[in-house]
């Protein structure tokens, strides 16, 4: 069959599903012609306030931290049905702005509020510590009766028949889901775009990304549209589109949160766990969907989670921080190695001990998700820091590859047959961000196996660097951008390493922004890599200007207690 004879079946059903999606708006929430912004406005995030458009109840409602919500809903201020309301209209009116959602349960979201405002009538007691706070999903997270595409149309109109552990969870805490949010294909793009709904801008600049696979999440949160979400990481999924957005995210190590049940194009892969976590606007936020998640005590719904409670930890008044600078392979762009100076100084200023730590064994972490020889220039570098070295790595990692089976290694294991057969049936066409996918060998067991005994070696190594070093934590950039132009994100380890080390690790804003007088571009100095090269070409400090600047501060391994504290300590700092 000749390619224009192909039958385009995924086109029509995307289009509909669209057509659905923005139909489930109704009129009330639709943004009035007259003061919809233009496309040429670029920063949306000022609407809600200068709009006249929300009454002041639901600018209040929307603009509170999540325990104050809880408060006033449980002390009847504010009612359940007020809350959920206020969420859904703002939420709506991020989606016209931004393309964020994937689906819209408004109609049930306000009947379950009404639910949990006459339980509270009638009995004086809440249904438990979640009681009334909207929550947003991201789009894998299954609940019965409603599609979890993750950006595939061969499963539009496949509703779930289950509920995610975690969504189950959640909703006996008193959740109320109002909206799905909307992903990149498969979830393993570092942008939010995808063949159904298209492409998630972000609120701050539309220009620019929300970045992935959280990126729907991302950008209703930093519009307002939701004070508490939940999505996932594999590779940087939570940490990413937080810091291209100004927000927090925790990426916990896997069998903190329960993940059972959740859509997923990679079904079986667990040489690098996915796990689920929460983004919000506050630090608050986070240490409350995590102490809540955990005192629910989920390893009694999820089995591959910890039977570990949350634990009180003090982590003292002084930390022992090590910057790492750049990651060996790639400079962060001006404005986050700005971020990082003035934050290092202001931590030392505040007491803080503070030592340089060198990426060693970054490449090697890398190595075992992509091939690196993009990375050849660095290697010098990396040498000179690394007092570990693996003959098998060194080769699999410095020598150019001729086999496609080098290219995702973890991630196209499967010779890309499970994307394949989701993408196949409706002749849906993959997408040109994940190439790598379409033109891949299956890896084998024998080989699969070497990789992950070399994951077991390199986490082993770097756990001894950290006890060695008697350092409290690592701070580093989350990427190297404080935001990136659609099409142009690269280089995820600096996230992707931490995956591999399955290290707790949040995103934060760092309270400064992105100065285009301050933040120009590098006077030149040499590479590190030929993806260096055209990360540093591609930065244009005007494009970017005004952004929010995040950071990263990582933990060891099932220290999302002491990854938040530290966050704490450093925010006071700043």
């Amino acid at each position: 069959m000749s390619q224009s004879s192909v039958p385009d079946d995924w086109k029509a059903i995307s289009d509909v599903k669209k057509k659905a999606l923005s139909d489930s708006i109704p009129p009330e929430w639709r943004i009035p012609s007259n003061i919809l912004p233009p496309d040429t406005q670029l920063d949306v995030t000022s609407f809600p306030v200068k709009s006249g458009w929300f009454s002041e109840q639901e600018l209040e409602i929307t603009a509170a931290t999540a325990s104050s919500i809880l408060e006033n809903v449980h002390t009847w201020k504010w009612s359940a049905q007020d809350v959920t309301k206020a969420f859904c209209k703002r939420a709506a009116a991020t989606h016209q702005l931004t393309n964020c959602l994937s689906e819209t349960l408004f109609s049930s979201a306000l009947s379950r509020a009404r639910e949990l405002d006459d339980h509270l009538a009638k009995t004086g007691s809440v249904v438990g510590p979640l009681h009334g706070l909207p929550i947003s999903l991201k789009d894998n997270f299954n609940i019965i009766g409603t599609d979890s595409t993750v950006g595939f149309a061969h499963w539009v109109n496949k509703p779930a028949t289950h509920n995610s552990a975690l969504v189950d969870q959640l909703q006996d805490a008193g959740a109320v889901f109002y909206v799905k949010t909307n992903v990149p294909t498969a979830m393993m793009i570092a942008e939010t775009v995808n063949n159904v709904f298209g492409r998630t801008t972000n609120p701050l600049n539309r220009n620019l990304t929300s970045g992935g696979s959280s990126g729907g999440e991302s950008a209703l949160i930093a519009f307002g549209g939701s004070v508490l979400g939940v999505g996932t990481d594999i590779v940087g999924s939570l940490r990413i589109p937080a810091s291209l957005t100004g927000i927090f995210a925790l990426r916990p190590s896997f069998g903190r949160f329960p993940t059972r049940g959740a859509a997923s194009a990679l079904a079986g892969q667990e040489a690098v766990h996915s796990v689920n976590g929460p983004m919000a606007r506050g630090i608050g936020e986070i240490e409350l969907f995590a102490k809540t998640v955990v005192g629910l005590r989920p390893w009694e719904r999820d089995p591959k989670c910890v039977p570990l409670p949350w634990r009180s930890v003090n982590v003292g008044p002084k930390l022992k921080l090590g910057v790492m600078w750049d990651d060996g392979m790639v400079r962060p762009t001006p404005p986050i190695q700005r971020a990082l100076k003035e934050v290092v100084e202001k931590l030392r200023k505040a007491g803080h001990e503070i030592v340089d730590w060198a990426p060693e064994l970054h490449e090697e972490a890398l190595g075992i998700l992509v091939s690196t020889h993009r990375f050849q220039h660095g290697r010098a570098r990396i040498d000179r820091a690394c007092r570990f070295r693996d003959p098998i790595l060194d080769l699999l990692q410095y020598r150019r590859p001729t086999d496609p089976r080098e290219q995702l290694k973890f991630f196209t294991a499967d010779g890309g047959k499970s994307l394949k057969a989701i993408l196949d049936p409706v002749h849906e066409p993959v997408r040109p961000e994940m190439a790598a996918y379409n033109n891949t060998a299956e890896l084998g067991v024998h080989a699969l196996w070497q990789l992950q005994m070399q994951r077991s070696t390199v986490c082993h190594k770097y756990l001894g660097r950290c006890r060695e070093a008697g350092i409290d934590g690592i701070l580093c950039a989350t990427t190297p951008f404080a935001g990136v132009e659609h099409g142009k994100f690269k280089h995820v380890a600096y996230t992707g390493v931490f995956n591999i080390l399955d290290y707790a690790a949040i995103s934060f804003p760092c309270g400064a922004n992105v100065d285009q007088a301050l933040d120009r571009a590098s006077d030149g100095s040499s590479p590190l890599s030929d993806v260096d090269r055209q990360v540093q070409a591609d930065y244009d400090a005007s494009a970017v200007h005004g952004m929010p600047m995040s950071l990263q501060l990582v933990a060891g391994r099932l220290e999302e207690e002491k990854v938040i504290e530290m966050t704490k300590v450093v925010l006071k700092a700043l």
